[in-house]
């Protein structure tokens, strides 16, 4: 169980939650039913039955950053990242393929289709087994997550190789896994995201 320091109104007015990785996992479900938007994404992306297909990154861990500030209306999303698993299919043209699937489905969404069999190449890794363990390479530990919808009704298949809790206490650290702290400070500087999600905090580098 983690303690977590939220600010609900400002950087004086500290509330302290107890969360576990269970009752995380539950609130990203809630969160996720909620929003009628990403439902409609993951309605078009469980269409396709892409092999390990998710909806990830951005995708949930900007929903989770919206619910703790208490915003009533989601922050807009730049892209949408799809992540799947095919290592019989490689080829960038395969996701270009999917992605105007998708735009069929959701044209209001970016989407930016990646088969994770084949980014161990762009970073000088050994092959992937599969989109968690590609995942767990990525900048943040806050943004290696993704999710799907279950074959179980309206349950959701979430990957989160570091858990979700941290994503609820509202931190931005660098992965130890793969640490870059160059493109960490860039991306934190760039996408604006302690302006978007001012109680965020930042992890050091």
């Amino acid at each position: 169980m983690a303690s977590i320091m939220m600010n609900t109104e400002s950087t004086q007015n500290l509330a302290i939650i107890e969360i576990t990785e269970s009752e995380a996992r539950l609130a990203v479900s809630r969160i996720i039913a909620e929003d009628l938007y990403r439902m409609q994404c993951l309605a078009a992306l469980n269409v396709l039955n892409l092999p390990q297909g998710y909806l990830a990154a951005g995708f949930l861990r900007n929903a989770i950053w919206d619910d703790i500030h208490g915003y009533g209306k989601a922050t807009p999303l730049n892209d949408i990242d799809v992540i799947y698993f095919n290592p019989s299919d490689t080829s960038k043209q395969a996701d270009k393929n999917i992605e105007q699937m998708l735009a069929a489905k959701v044209p209001s969404a970016c989407w930016q289709v990646k088969n994770q069999a084949r980014m161990h190449l762009h970073h000088g890794h050994k092959a992937y087994k599969d989109c968690e363990d590609a995942i767990s390479y990525w900048i943040e530990k806050e943004t290696c997550v993704a999710i799907r919808c279950s074959a179980h009704g309206n349950e959701f298949d979430i990957l989160a190789p570091y858990g979700l809790v941290n994503n609820f206490v509202g931190t931005i650290s660098i992965n130890p896994r793969y640490p870059r702290a160059e493109v960490f400070t860039q991306r934190v500087v760039s996408k604006g995201w302690m302006d978007t999600w001012p109680k965020l905090i930042l992890g050091a580098v």
